[in-house]
């Protein structure tokens, strides 16, 4: 029973990761596409793809790292409310807190590869003369 339960919450898990992934990636597109003119202006002063597609990715992970922190922040509250109301022990490790920030991580770092790519790939005049 409780290697099925265990199976459910992985698989839970990782449903919530792929939907927040997507999410992280429209969020970054609509992102590029309402800046194309400022990346315009920031590739025809100098800047290279590398400095677009770090500023996305900083961003991307930013957003994830972000949302991660608030879904661990709210476990611990859960987790601490469920172990008050029920009298068990409230003990959380350092392995699932890190585990969480990783994964968050990873989501916002795999969710950013394409729109930072758009966005370097941008092509300068192109850029400026969109509206």
């Amino acid at each position: 029973m409780v290697g099925l339960f265990t199976v459910m919450v992985v698989a839970i898990a990782g449903i919530s990761l792929v939907v927040g992934g997507i999410g992280i990636a429209n969020i970054m597109l609509v992102s590029v596409v309402e800046r194309t003119k400022e990346i315009g202006i920031r590739k025809a002063v100098g800047a290279t793809n590398a400095a677009i597609l770090i500023q996305f990715m900083a961003e991307s992970i930013l957003v994830s790292t972000v949302g991660g922190t608030a879904g661990i922040g709210l476990g611990i509250a859960i987790a601490f409310g469920a172990a008050t109301a029920f009298s068990f022990p409230f003990v959380i490790s350092v392995w699932s807190i890190a585990a969480g920030f990783g994964l968050s991580f990873t989501v916002g770092l795999l969710a950013g590869v394409l729109p930072a790519r758009n966005a370097a790939r941008l092509d300068p005049i192109a850029a400026l003369r969109n509206d």
